[in-house]
């Protein structure tokens, strides 16, 4: 005589976590698609600028060959087309400023020497929230990465910081 396998129609404990969790990430992606621009919230594509986007896009080592795609000199020629995203007084020397709303944190870590990362970290994508004592810092997991090259320096993040394309002009610091 066969039997039949019994099935247990009770939830079990990786059935439940397997549901939570789906639930959770469904809750993170629909909070991100929202436009909301703090820095708290995760950054979802839909709310990102064409420039943070592609740095993104361009792979996770972009930035890591010592940032000198992303930088630029004081008085370099040539201003970009648009407004500008900050002045050069702006941006404290070896330290920086984060730009929220453009997913940019411009860095100064030199006298007259600027440099641009995307300001979404690149472990969960949370959007860093200060910088201090040379590193700019996620609020998320506490990753930490150089204001010199966009580098890791404390994890959890994987990978540094993409490079961002930036003009100095006139006094003036341009999205390329």
């Amino acid at each position: 005589m066969t039997r039949e396998p019994q099935h247990d129609l009770r939830p079990t404990r990786r059935g439940m976590l397997a549901c939570t969790g789906a639930a959770c990430i469904a809750g993170t992606l629909a909070a991100c698609g929202s436009g909301g621009g703090t820095a708290a919230v995760a950054a979802g594509t839909s709310g990102w600028s064409k420039s943070a986007a592609g740095a993104a896009a361009t792979g996770s080592n972009a930035g890591s060959s010592g940032g000198a795609g992303g930088s630029a000199k004081a008085g370099s020629s040539g201003g970009a087309g648009g407004s500008a995203l900050a002045s050069t007084g702006e941006i404290p020397e070896g330290s920086g400023k984060i730009f929220t709303s453009a997913k940019v944190v411009v860095t100064q870590p030199a006298a007259g020497e600027y440099k641009a990362f995307s300001a979404v970290c690149t472990h969960m994508q949370c959007v860093v929230d200060q910088i201090s004592n040379g590193t700019i810092d996620c609020p998320c997991h506490g990753s930490q990465y150089s204001i010199k090259d966009g580098s890791v320096v404390a994890g959890p993040a994987p990978s540094p910081l993409p490079a961002q394309s930036i003009k100095v002009s006139g006094g003036s610091i341009y999205l390329a």
